[in-house]
């Protein structure tokens, strides 16, 4: 190259929303101008970004999850670096790498249960449509269950066993054998799998969107039910994985031991894409089940000596730094500050989550006032309350939070798992400003709360 990319970076600086505006998502552009999160983010160390102001931000998305250890972290940093500097043969196809081998090791030492095998992917959604491939052969049979409001990808394959209409809506048609049920509901899992003709039940532990946690038997009772009529119970842990909840994997809380289980988003410390399945080895063994078949299902990329060195250094830091128990110590803390909140707020309905993956959920108060106001916001939007909290979070307090879903009057917390109590009282704070603030119908809180509703109604009056 004629100059670095720093240099190019340095030269273009301040055109990024320009730039995807002409070429990429205008829309998006659109969204973060209208909630005021529109920053020019120059460096990001752990939990913290870092604008062109030199402010600095707590930052509790993590890239969806994928930032579990933290941004640019120094060992994930050492071992890429010594990857690409060893000259290794990568991506020989008509050969089997070391580093992929020592990977599927590594990370099948932390799944739960008989899971022997692994297939590696490039995403999380990728890791789905394997999931639906393997079970479909294995079993011989066409049908897949999923969840009400479960999100497993956009892929064609994954979106048909996603529960989000908003994301379905105009793709269609999708794959047929596909069938819902509500997450929860074990007597409308089990009249789907006495049909027989059910290959297997994908299901989040928790799920992402709304951050919905089971009852205590729910998960165990579905594996049940599932051996019972020769489903295979497949785990999706691509983002309650890899330590989030306080356990390595969610389903651990239940003891239950999954068919499958898959993993993405924090398992190579964000740098590189990365999916995972972890299975039973009759099931792999089915479904590659000779010489011939050998090739039968994989991806180019997906074995890659970046994302496989990523992927070992990243479960290195996990076990040396505790972040598995830090997660647990500190998400414990942070939802214990939260609920101490439910009593003293009107808005706020329920705390709820495991670990480091947490939601603050709100509702239409008693109070006549304060029911009048919520009922305007939704009447433009679904859910808009949301963003009276989400917007001066970021705003005010430098915190950087997302809604839970679609619609969805539900605040969402996935912050790094190296996060420590200085953190945990920063977002205390923050969330006891603004909610306090929302108590004040009228106030300038409101004034934001009107201004999204304009907003919201005219994005309408366009589509």
């Amino acid at each position: 190259m004629s100059r670095s990319i720093l240099d190019l970076l340095k030269e273009r600086s301040g055109e990024s929303f320009s730039l995807h505006e002409q070429y990429l998502n205008a829309q998006m552009v659109r969204v973060l101008k209208t909630i005021g999160f529109d920053r020019q983010y120059v460096r990001a160390m752990g939990p913290y970004l870092y604008d062109d102001q030199g402010d600095r931000y707590l930052d509790l998305l993590s890239g969806f999850g994928v930032f579990a250890v933290g941004r640019n972290h120094p060992t994930v940093v050492r071992a890429l670096r010594e990857v690409m500097e060893a000259e290794l043969p990568g991506l020989v196809q008509m050969d089997v790498s070391l580093l992929s081998g020592l990977f599927a090791e590594r990370f099948l030492a932390t799944v739960p249960g008989a899971l022997e095998k692994a297939f590696f992917a490039n995403s999380g959604s990728e890791a789905v449509e394997a999931a639906i491939k393997f079970a479909r052969y294995a079993t011989a049979r066409p049908g897949i269950v999923y969840c009400d409001h479960a999100f497993h990808g956009l892929t064609l394959g994954s979106l048909s066993v996603n529960g989000e209409d908003i994301f379905r809506e105009g793709f269609g048609p999708l794959l047929p054998d596909t069938h819902r049920v509500p997450f929860g509901d074990l007597e409308a899992l089990e009249r789907v799998l006495a049909s027989h003709e059910i290959a297997a039940f994908i299901v989040e532990p928790i799920q992402g969107h709304g951050v919905n946690v089971p009852d205590a038997s729910y998960l165990s009772e579905a594996a049940r039910l599932c051996r019972a009529h020769g489903a295979l119970f497949v785990a999706d842990e691509i983002q309650t994985g890899v330590g989030r909840t306080g356990r390595f994997w969610a389903i651990e809380h239940w003891g239950v031991e999954p068919d499958m289980l898959l993993a993405a988003k924090a398992l190579s410390g964000g740098f590189v894409p990365i999916g995972a399945v972890a299975l039973r080895k009759s099931v792999f063994d089915a479904v590659f089940s000779s010489m011939v078949r050998a090739p039968i299902h994989g991806s180019t990329f997906s074995k890659n000596n970046l994302a496989m060195a990523a992927g070992i250094a990243t479960l290195e830091v996990i076990e040396q730094e505790n972040l598995v128990a830090n997660a647990a110590k500190i998400g414990e803390a942070i939802l214990d500050d939260l609920r101490a909140m439910v009593d003293r707020y009107s808005f706020m309905k329920e705390v709820r989550g495991l670990g480091l993956m947490q939601a603050i959920e709100f509702a239409p108060p008693d109070r006549l006032k304060h029911r009048a106001a919520w009922k305007l916001l939704d009447s433009a939007q679904k859910g808009l309350f949301a963003q009276l909290v989400t917007v001066p979070l970021f705003k005010r307090h430098h915190i950087l939070s997302q809604t839970a879903g679609h619609d969805l009057a539900v605040v969402k917390f996935l912050p790094p798992l190296n996060i420590d109590d200085s953190d945990r009282q920063w977002i205390a704070r923050a969330v006891d400003d603004v909610i306090a603030d929302t108590e004040k119908v009228g106030g300038a809180i409101w004034d934001l709360g009107r201004n999204l509703a304009g907003a919201a109604l005219r994005s309408r009056t366009r589509r």
